[in-house]
Protein backbone atom coordinates (compact mmCIF):
# COMPACT_ATOMS: atom_id res chain seq x y z
CA UNK A 1 0.00 0.00 0.00
CA UNK A 2 1.60 3.50 -0.76
CA UNK A 3 2.24 5.89 2.08
CA UNK A 4 -0.57 8.12 0.01
CA UNK A 5 -3.34 5.73 0.39
CA UNK A 6 -2.35 4.80 3.81
CA UNK A 7 -2.91 8.69 5.31
CA UNK A 8 -6.16 8.74 2.88
CA UNK A 9 -7.27 6.13 4.87
CA UNK A 10 -5.89 7.12 8.13
CA UNK A 11 -7.57 10.45 7.69
CA UNK A 12 -11.29 8.46 6.68
CA UNK A 13 -10.71 6.45 9.89
CA UNK A 14 -10.33 10.01 11.94
CA UNK A 15 -13.00 11.26 10.90
CA UNK A 16 -15.18 8.19 11.35
CA UNK A 17 -14.36 7.68 14.70
CA UNK A 18 -14.24 12.03 15.77
CA UNK A 19 -17.89 11.74 14.03
CA UNK A 20 -18.99 8.69 16.45
CA UNK A 21 -17.93 9.73 19.44
CA UNK A 22 -19.31 13.04 20.62
CA UNK A 23 -16.59 15.66 21.66
CA UNK A 24 -18.06 16.94 24.62
CA UNK A 25 -20.92 16.43 27.29
CA UNK A 26 -22.81 19.61 25.51
CA UNK A 27 -23.12 17.24 22.13
CA UNK A 28 -24.92 14.92 24.57
CA UNK A 29 -27.57 17.56 25.65
CA UNK A 30 -30.05 17.51 22.83
CA UNK A 31 -30.87 13.93 22.99
CA UNK A 32 -30.36 14.15 26.72
CA UNK A 33 -32.91 16.99 27.16
CA UNK A 34 -35.57 14.80 24.46
CA UNK A 35 -35.60 11.71 26.94
CA UNK A 36 -35.84 13.19 30.24
CA UNK A 37 -38.34 16.42 29.32
CA UNK A 38 -41.45 14.71 29.26
CA UNK A 39 -40.77 13.21 32.76
CA UNK A 40 -40.35 16.61 34.30
CA UNK A 41 -43.73 18.27 35.33
CA UNK A 42 -44.86 21.80 36.73
CA UNK A 43 -46.71 21.87 39.89
CA UNK A 44 -49.86 24.58 40.55
CA UNK A 45 -51.49 24.86 43.60
CA UNK A 46 -54.50 26.69 45.17
CA UNK A 47 -55.15 27.93 48.57
CA UNK A 48 -58.87 27.22 50.06
CA UNK A 49 -60.77 29.51 47.58
CA UNK A 50 -59.19 28.07 44.95
CA UNK A 51 -57.23 31.14 44.04
CA UNK A 52 -53.54 30.46 42.49
CA UNK A 53 -51.05 30.04 45.29
CA UNK A 54 -47.41 29.17 43.76
CA UNK A 55 -45.99 26.99 41.23
CA UNK A 56 -43.25 24.62 41.34
CA UNK A 57 -41.68 22.07 39.76
CA UNK A 58 -40.92 17.83 40.04
CA UNK A 59 -40.14 14.94 38.58
CA UNK A 60 -41.84 11.11 38.25
CA UNK A 61 -40.43 8.34 40.18
CA UNK A 62 -43.28 5.96 39.17
CA UNK A 63 -45.72 5.85 37.50
CA UNK A 64 -48.07 7.36 39.55
CA UNK A 65 -45.71 9.16 42.37
CA UNK A 66 -44.08 12.45 41.43
CA UNK A 67 -41.23 14.42 43.80
CA UNK A 68 -41.09 18.03 44.75
CA UNK A 69 -39.51 20.91 47.29
CA UNK A 70 -42.15 20.79 50.49
CA UNK A 71 -41.99 24.74 49.94
CA UNK A 72 -43.71 24.01 46.53
CA UNK A 73 -47.16 22.59 48.25
CA UNK A 74 -46.87 24.93 51.49
CA UNK A 75 -50.06 26.04 52.48
CA UNK A 76 -52.06 24.30 49.44
CA UNK A 77 -55.31 22.78 49.59
CA UNK A 78 -55.23 21.38 46.11
CA UNK A 79 -52.56 21.25 43.33
CA UNK A 80 -52.29 19.95 40.14
CA UNK A 81 -49.57 18.41 37.99
CA UNK A 82 -48.37 19.91 34.08
CA UNK A 83 -46.68 17.60 31.95
CA UNK A 84 -44.80 18.80 28.99
CA UNK A 85 -47.83 17.39 26.71
CA UNK A 86 -50.21 19.23 28.11
CA UNK A 87 -52.06 16.82 29.75
CA UNK A 88 -52.99 17.73 34.11
CA UNK A 89 -52.83 15.28 36.79
CA UNK A 90 -55.01 16.19 40.00
CA UNK A 91 -53.11 15.18 43.28
CA UNK A 92 -54.46 13.48 45.48
CA UNK A 93 -52.03 13.92 48.32
CA UNK A 94 -49.12 13.14 50.32
CA UNK A 95 -47.42 10.06 50.80
CA UNK A 96 -44.38 11.31 52.83
CA UNK A 97 -42.58 14.46 53.82
CA UNK A 98 -38.90 14.83 54.52
CA UNK A 99 -38.93 18.29 56.38
CA UNK A 100 -35.31 18.99 56.57
CA UNK A 101 -34.58 17.82 53.58
CA UNK A 102 -37.51 20.09 52.05
CA UNK A 103 -38.65 16.63 49.90
CA UNK A 104 -42.16 15.59 49.18
CA UNK A 105 -43.66 12.55 47.71
CA UNK A 106 -46.87 13.24 46.05
CA UNK A 107 -49.63 10.61 44.87
CA UNK A 108 -51.55 11.58 41.52
CA UNK A 109 -53.94 10.31 39.36
CA UNK A 110 -52.74 7.57 37.31
CA UNK A 111 -51.31 9.38 33.81
CA UNK A 112 -53.84 8.24 30.81
CA UNK A 113 -50.42 7.83 28.77
CA UNK A 114 -47.26 5.65 30.05
CA UNK A 115 -44.54 7.51 31.87
CA UNK A 116 -41.41 7.14 32.26
CA UNK A 117 -39.65 7.39 35.54
CA UNK A 118 -36.98 9.21 36.36
CA UNK A 119 -33.99 6.97 37.79
CA UNK A 120 -32.34 7.71 40.95
CA UNK A 121 -28.11 7.72 41.58
CA UNK A 122 -27.67 7.11 44.83
CA UNK A 123 -24.03 7.59 44.39
CA UNK A 124 -22.27 10.84 45.37
CA UNK A 125 -21.26 13.29 41.95
CA UNK A 126 -18.15 14.58 41.08
CA UNK A 127 -17.12 17.96 41.25
CA UNK A 128 -17.46 19.52 37.46
CA UNK A 129 -19.82 17.21 36.60
CA UNK A 130 -21.90 18.37 33.99
CA UNK A 131 -25.68 18.60 35.22
CA UNK A 132 -29.37 19.26 33.53
CA UNK A 133 -31.88 21.40 35.36
CA UNK A 134 -35.05 20.73 33.74
CA UNK A 135 -38.11 23.10 35.61
CA UNK A 136 -40.63 25.32 34.99
CA UNK A 137 -39.54 28.84 35.72
CA UNK A 138 -42.67 31.36 35.08
CA UNK A 139 -45.05 28.73 33.68
CA UNK A 140 -42.50 27.78 31.19
CA UNK A 141 -43.40 24.23 31.26
CA UNK A 142 -39.82 22.01 30.21
CA UNK A 143 -37.21 24.60 30.45
CA UNK A 144 -33.51 23.67 30.72
CA UNK A 145 -30.40 24.92 32.19
CA UNK A 146 -27.16 23.28 32.65
CA UNK A 147 -24.23 23.63 34.28
CA UNK A 148 -21.77 21.40 36.97
CA UNK A 149 -21.61 20.14 40.26
CA UNK A 150 -19.69 23.42 41.95
CA UNK A 151 -18.94 21.22 45.65
CA UNK A 152 -20.56 18.80 47.26
CA UNK A 153 -20.67 18.98 51.10
CA UNK A 154 -20.94 17.07 54.01
CA UNK A 155 -22.64 18.86 56.85
CA UNK A 156 -22.60 17.11 60.27
CA UNK A 157 -25.93 15.82 61.33
CA UNK A 158 -27.59 16.22 58.04
CA UNK A 159 -25.71 15.06 55.30
CA UNK A 160 -24.51 15.87 51.94
CA UNK A 161 -26.04 18.94 49.65
CA UNK A 162 -24.82 19.37 46.00
CA UNK A 163 -24.09 22.92 44.74
CA UNK A 164 -24.77 23.30 41.44
CA UNK A 165 -23.93 26.03 38.91
CA UNK A 166 -26.85 25.86 36.99
CA UNK A 167 -29.94 29.06 37.78
CA UNK A 168 -32.96 27.74 39.38
CA UNK A 169 -35.59 30.44 38.94
CA UNK A 170 -38.68 30.63 40.76
CA UNK A 171 -40.96 28.09 39.50
CA UNK A 172 -38.40 25.66 39.12
CA UNK A 173 -37.82 24.37 42.73
CA UNK A 174 -38.09 20.69 42.50
CA UNK A 175 -36.93 20.06 39.26
CA UNK A 176 -34.95 17.19 38.40
CA UNK A 177 -30.66 17.80 38.22
CA UNK A 178 -30.04 15.45 35.85
CA UNK A 179 -26.12 13.89 35.24
CA UNK A 180 -25.26 13.19 31.33
CA UNK A 181 -26.42 9.54 31.77
CA UNK A 182 -29.93 10.70 32.48
CA UNK A 183 -29.94 9.47 36.48
CA UNK A 184 -31.52 12.35 38.69
CA UNK A 185 -28.62 13.01 41.05
CA UNK A 186 -30.72 15.26 43.12
CA UNK A 187 -33.63 17.52 43.57
CA UNK A 188 -32.98 21.51 42.74
CA UNK A 189 -33.76 23.38 45.66
CA UNK A 190 -33.91 27.49 45.47
CA UNK A 191 -33.03 29.39 48.71
CA UNK A 192 -33.43 32.86 48.37
CA UNK A 193 -32.61 34.31 52.06
CA UNK A 194 -31.29 37.47 53.41
CA UNK A 195 -31.17 38.82 49.60
CA UNK A 196 -29.09 36.03 48.51
CA UNK A 197 -29.65 33.01 46.28
CA UNK A 198 -27.99 30.07 46.53
CA UNK A 199 -28.29 26.96 44.23
CA UNK A 200 -28.30 23.78 45.24
CA UNK A 201 -29.52 20.20 45.35
CA UNK A 202 -30.62 17.18 48.38
CA UNK A 203 -29.17 14.29 46.85
CA UNK A 204 -30.84 11.48 44.96
CA UNK A 205 -30.03 9.00 48.41
CA UNK A 206 -32.33 11.18 50.66
CA UNK A 207 -35.24 10.68 48.06
CA UNK A 208 -35.00 7.21 47.90
CA UNK A 209 -35.50 6.98 51.35
CA UNK A 210 -38.71 8.57 51.26
CA UNK A 211 -41.22 5.42 52.66
CA UNK A 212 -44.78 6.00 51.13
CA UNK A 213 -47.22 5.99 54.16
CA UNK A 214 -50.81 6.79 54.64
CA UNK A 215 -52.15 9.09 52.10
CA UNK A 216 -52.65 12.77 53.72
CA UNK A 217 -54.74 15.28 51.65
CA UNK A 218 -53.12 18.68 51.08
CA UNK A 219 -55.98 20.15 53.35
CA UNK A 220 -55.62 18.22 56.02
CA UNK A 221 -51.47 18.86 55.49
CA UNK A 222 -51.48 22.65 55.93
CA UNK A 223 -54.26 22.01 59.54
CA UNK A 224 -51.44 20.03 60.71
CA UNK A 225 -48.59 22.11 59.60
CA UNK A 226 -50.59 25.04 60.97
CA UNK A 227 -51.18 23.30 64.53
CA UNK A 228 -47.32 22.39 64.33
CA UNK A 229 -45.18 25.08 65.88
CA UNK A 230 -42.02 22.81 64.12
CA UNK A 231 -43.56 23.87 60.58
CA UNK A 232 -42.31 27.71 61.19
CA UNK A 233 -38.98 26.18 62.63
CA UNK A 234 -38.19 23.98 59.83
CA UNK A 235 -38.38 27.19 57.47
CA UNK A 236 -36.24 28.65 59.51
CA UNK A 237 -33.58 25.86 59.77
CA UNK A 238 -34.05 25.31 55.35
CA UNK A 239 -32.94 29.13 55.32
CA UNK A 240 -29.94 28.94 57.60
CA UNK A 241 -29.19 25.28 55.61
CA UNK A 242 -28.57 27.56 52.54
CA UNK A 243 -26.05 29.87 54.45
CA UNK A 244 -24.32 26.55 55.24
CA UNK A 245 -23.85 25.30 52.02
CA UNK A 246 -21.56 27.98 50.80
CA UNK A 247 -19.78 27.84 54.25
CA UNK A 248 -21.00 30.55 56.12
CA UNK A 249 -21.51 29.35 59.48
CA UNK A 250 -21.86 33.27 61.08
CA UNK A 251 -25.67 34.11 58.73
CA UNK A 252 -26.57 30.34 59.41
CA UNK A 253 -26.33 30.35 63.06
CA UNK A 254 -28.77 33.07 63.78
CA UNK A 255 -31.32 31.02 61.71
CA UNK A 256 -30.79 27.89 63.36
CA UNK A 257 -31.32 30.09 66.49
CA UNK A 258 -34.21 31.03 65.35
CA UNK A 259 -35.35 27.89 64.46
CA UNK A 260 -34.75 26.87 68.33
CA UNK A 261 -36.44 29.84 69.48
CA UNK A 262 -39.11 28.55 67.38
CA UNK A 263 -39.42 24.97 68.53
CA UNK A 264 -36.97 24.13 71.51
CA UNK A 265 -37.53 20.04 70.85
CA UNK A 266 -36.50 21.07 67.78
CA UNK A 267 -32.85 18.38 68.02
CA UNK A 268 -31.55 19.13 64.17
CA UNK A 269 -31.62 23.05 64.93
CA UNK A 270 -30.09 22.67 68.14
CA UNK A 271 -27.20 20.28 66.46
CA UNK A 272 -26.32 22.80 63.29
CA UNK A 273 -26.12 25.64 66.43
CA UNK A 274 -23.88 23.70 68.00
CA UNK A 275 -21.40 23.07 65.32
CA UNK A 276 -21.66 26.56 63.67
CA UNK A 277 -21.32 27.86 67.48
CA UNK A 278 -18.07 25.26 67.15
CA UNK A 279 -16.74 26.48 63.84
CA UNK A 280 -16.72 30.18 64.93
CA UNK A 281 -15.12 29.15 68.38
CA UNK A 282 -17.45 29.66 70.42
CA UNK A 283 -17.04 26.60 72.60
CA UNK A 284 -19.09 27.34 75.53
CA UNK A 285 -22.13 27.89 73.14
CA UNK A 286 -21.19 24.95 71.26
CA UNK A 287 -21.24 22.85 74.38
CA UNK A 288 -23.98 24.03 75.19
CA UNK A 289 -26.12 23.67 72.02
CA UNK A 290 -24.73 19.94 71.10
CA UNK A 291 -25.73 19.33 74.70
CA UNK A 292 -29.46 19.89 73.80
CA UNK A 293 -29.28 18.00 70.39
CA UNK A 294 -28.16 15.12 72.30
CA UNK A 295 -30.72 15.26 74.93
CA UNK A 296 -33.60 15.04 72.40
CA UNK A 297 -31.76 12.69 69.67
CA UNK A 298 -28.15 11.29 70.29
CA UNK A 299 -26.13 11.37 67.53
CA UNK A 300 -22.66 10.79 66.94
CA UNK A 301 -21.92 14.22 65.18
CA UNK A 302 -23.50 16.21 68.50
CA UNK A 303 -21.17 14.09 70.84
CA UNK A 304 -18.31 14.38 68.78
CA UNK A 305 -18.95 18.76 69.04
CA UNK A 306 -19.44 18.20 72.46
CA UNK A 307 -15.85 16.20 72.74
CA UNK A 308 -14.28 18.98 70.96
CA UNK A 309 -15.93 21.82 72.79
CA UNK A 310 -14.90 20.62 76.03
CA UNK A 311 -11.53 19.94 74.56
CA UNK A 312 -10.75 23.15 73.50
CA UNK A 313 -12.21 24.27 76.98
CA UNK A 314 -9.33 21.89 78.82
CA UNK A 315 -12.35 19.98 80.19
CA UNK A 316 -10.56 16.19 79.44
CA UNK A 317 -12.28 14.08 80.58
CA UNK A 318 -15.47 15.17 79.73
CA UNK A 319 -14.07 15.53 76.09
CA UNK A 320 -12.82 11.99 76.24
CA UNK A 321 -16.26 10.19 77.28
CA UNK A 322 -18.33 12.27 74.36
CA UNK A 323 -16.12 10.62 72.00
CA UNK A 324 -16.75 7.74 72.97
CA UNK A 325 -19.97 8.34 72.98
CA UNK A 326 -19.44 9.46 69.37
CA UNK A 327 -17.85 5.97 68.69
CA UNK A 328 -20.35 3.80 70.24
CA UNK A 329 -22.95 5.42 68.40
CA UNK A 330 -21.70 4.92 65.15
CA UNK A 331 -18.04 2.36 65.51
CA UNK A 332 -17.46 1.92 61.93
CA UNK A 333 -17.30 5.76 60.81
CA UNK A 334 -15.31 7.02 63.63
CA UNK A 335 -11.80 7.13 62.67
CA UNK A 336 -12.04 11.08 63.28
CA UNK A 337 -13.32 10.23 66.76
CA UNK A 338 -10.38 8.04 67.71
CA UNK A 339 -7.79 10.42 66.44
CA UNK A 340 -9.38 13.30 68.29
CA UNK A 341 -9.47 11.05 71.52
CA UNK A 342 -6.00 10.62 71.08
CA UNK A 343 -5.28 14.39 70.74
CA UNK A 344 -7.51 14.52 74.13
CA UNK A 345 -4.70 11.77 75.75
CA UNK A 346 -1.96 13.54 74.41
CA UNK A 347 -2.56 17.33 75.92
CA UNK A 348 -4.12 14.90 78.98
CA UNK A 349 -0.95 13.26 79.33
CA UNK A 350 -1.83 9.58 79.45
CA UNK A 351 0.58 8.42 76.46
CA UNK A 352 -0.64 4.76 76.28
CA UNK A 353 -3.75 5.72 75.71
CA UNK A 354 -2.83 8.08 73.52
CA UNK A 355 -1.01 5.43 71.30
CA UNK A 356 -3.99 2.90 71.06
CA UNK A 357 -6.31 5.48 69.78
CA UNK A 358 -4.34 6.55 67.21
CA UNK A 359 -4.01 3.26 66.40
CA UNK A 360 -7.82 2.56 66.32
CA UNK A 361 -8.20 5.53 63.84
CA UNK A 362 -5.16 3.77 61.39
CA UNK A 363 -7.59 0.78 61.69
CA UNK A 364 -10.38 2.04 60.48
CA UNK A 365 -8.74 4.28 57.97
CA UNK A 366 -5.48 2.91 56.81
CA UNK A 367 -4.75 5.79 55.06
CA UNK A 368 -4.93 8.41 58.03
CA UNK A 369 -1.84 10.01 57.14
CA UNK A 370 -3.06 12.87 60.20
CA UNK A 371 -3.07 9.46 62.11
CA UNK A 372 0.30 8.36 61.55
CA UNK A 373 2.19 11.25 61.96
CA UNK A 374 0.56 11.64 65.62
CA UNK A 375 1.48 8.35 66.39
CA UNK A 376 5.28 8.65 65.23
CA UNK A 377 5.45 11.51 66.95
CA UNK A 378 4.50 9.96 70.59
CA UNK A 379 6.32 7.25 69.79
CA UNK A 380 9.49 9.49 69.38
CA UNK A 381 8.60 11.01 72.74
CA UNK A 382 7.82 8.07 74.29
CA UNK A 383 11.60 6.40 73.41
CA UNK A 384 9.83 4.06 71.31
CA UNK A 385 12.08 4.24 68.47
CA UNK A 386 11.72 0.86 66.52
CA UNK A 387 8.34 1.57 66.18
CA UNK A 388 8.44 4.90 65.39
CA UNK A 389 11.07 3.83 62.24
CA UNK A 390 8.23 1.74 61.68
CA UNK A 391 5.18 4.08 61.67
CA UNK A 392 7.40 6.28 60.00
CA UNK A 393 8.57 3.58 57.23
CA UNK A 394 4.58 3.55 56.24
CA UNK A 395 4.15 7.32 56.24
CA UNK A 396 6.45 7.49 53.57
CA UNK A 397 5.03 5.22 51.37
CA UNK A 398 1.91 7.08 51.74
CA UNK A 399 3.18 10.70 51.41
CA UNK A 400 5.82 9.87 49.16
CA UNK A 401 7.08 13.63 48.90
CA UNK A 402 6.75 14.35 52.50
CA UNK A 403 10.17 16.00 53.64
CA UNK A 404 8.98 15.71 57.39
CA UNK A 405 8.48 11.87 57.74
CA UNK A 406 11.83 10.39 56.69
CA UNK A 407 13.88 13.35 59.08
CA UNK A 408 11.72 12.09 61.59
CA UNK A 409 12.83 8.41 60.58
CA UNK A 410 16.36 9.78 60.99
CA UNK A 411 15.76 10.86 64.06
CA UNK A 412 14.60 7.88 65.50
CA UNK A 413 17.50 5.84 64.04
CA UNK A 414 20.43 8.85 65.57
CA UNK A 415 18.68 7.54 68.89
CA UNK A 416 19.10 4.06 68.21
CA UNK A 417 22.99 4.42 66.99
CA UNK A 418 22.26 3.27 63.35
CA UNK A 419 24.37 5.39 61.63
CA UNK A 420 24.21 5.21 58.28
CA UNK A 421 20.50 4.39 58.38
CA UNK A 422 20.43 8.18 59.78
CA UNK A 423 22.66 9.83 57.33
CA UNK A 424 20.73 8.13 54.53
CA UNK A 425 17.11 9.64 56.07
CA UNK A 426 18.23 12.60 56.16
CA UNK A 427 19.29 12.88 53.03
CA UNK A 428 16.22 11.86 51.74
CA UNK A 429 14.04 14.56 53.93
CA UNK A 430 16.77 16.96 52.13
CA UNK A 431 16.32 15.56 48.44
CA UNK A 432 12.86 16.00 48.88
CA UNK A 433 13.12 19.95 50.77
CA UNK A 434 16.56 21.55 50.06
CA UNK A 435 16.10 24.23 52.36
CA UNK A 436 14.62 22.14 55.65
CA UNK A 437 16.89 23.38 58.29
CA UNK A 438 16.11 20.37 60.40
CA UNK A 439 17.33 18.13 58.64
CA UNK A 440 20.17 19.91 58.05
CA UNK A 441 21.06 20.41 61.80
CA UNK A 442 20.20 16.36 62.07
CA UNK A 443 22.51 15.70 59.19
CA UNK A 444 25.84 17.79 60.93
CA UNK A 445 24.48 15.76 64.22
CA UNK A 446 24.79 12.86 62.87
CA UNK A 447 28.34 13.56 60.76
CA UNK A 448 29.68 14.55 64.62
CA UNK A 449 28.41 10.97 65.75
CA UNK A 450 29.82 9.38 63.34
CA UNK A 451 33.37 11.55 64.36
CA UNK A 452 33.43 13.77 61.08
CA UNK A 453 33.54 16.77 62.14
CA UNK A 454 34.20 18.78 58.65
CA UNK A 455 30.99 17.14 57.37
CA UNK A 456 29.63 19.01 60.06
CA UNK A 457 30.86 21.98 59.84
CA UNK A 458 29.46 21.92 56.23
CA UNK A 459 26.04 21.46 57.34
CA UNK A 460 26.47 24.25 59.08
CA UNK A 461 27.98 26.63 56.94
CA UNK A 462 24.71 25.95 54.46
CA UNK A 463 22.78 26.20 57.57
CA UNK A 464 23.81 30.08 57.96
CA UNK A 465 21.94 30.82 54.87
CA UNK A 466 19.07 29.21 54.86
CA UNK A 467 18.53 28.89 58.34
CA UNK A 468 20.06 30.91 61.23
CA UNK A 469 18.20 29.22 64.53
CA UNK A 470 19.37 26.15 63.36
CA UNK A 471 22.89 27.11 61.98
CA UNK A 472 23.20 28.61 66.23
CA UNK A 473 21.95 25.08 67.21
CA UNK A 474 24.35 22.94 65.44
CA UNK A 475 27.61 25.56 66.08
CA UNK A 476 26.77 24.62 69.95
CA UNK A 477 27.29 21.23 69.20
CA UNK A 478 30.53 21.60 67.16
CA UNK A 479 32.02 24.49 69.70
CA UNK A 480 30.63 23.55 73.02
Amino acid sequence: MSSRNAFIILSILIVFVGAAIPSTAQDLLPELVRRIKPSAVAIETFDARGEKLSRGSGFFIDADRIVTNRHVIEGAYRAEVHSSNGSVYAVKGVLAVDAEGDIALLKIDTPTVAVRPLPLDKTSPQEGESIVVIGSPLGLEGSVTNGIVSAVRDIPTFGRIIQITAPISSGSSGSPVVNMHGQVIGIATLQITGGQSVNFAIPSERISQLQGGTLITLSDLVVSSGRNKRAKAVQLFRDGLSFLSKDDCEKALGYFEKAVESDSNYAEAWAQSGFCNEKLGKHAEALEASKRAVNLRPSAESYFNIGLANFYLKQYRESAEAYRQAIKLDPYNSADAYYALGLVYRDWGHADEEIQAYKQAIRLRPDYTSAYERLGARYLRSKKFPEAIEVFRQLTALKPGDAVAPNNMGEAYLELNRLNEALESFRQSIRLKPDFGRAYYNLGKCFLAMGNRDAALEQYNILTNIDADWAEKLNELINP
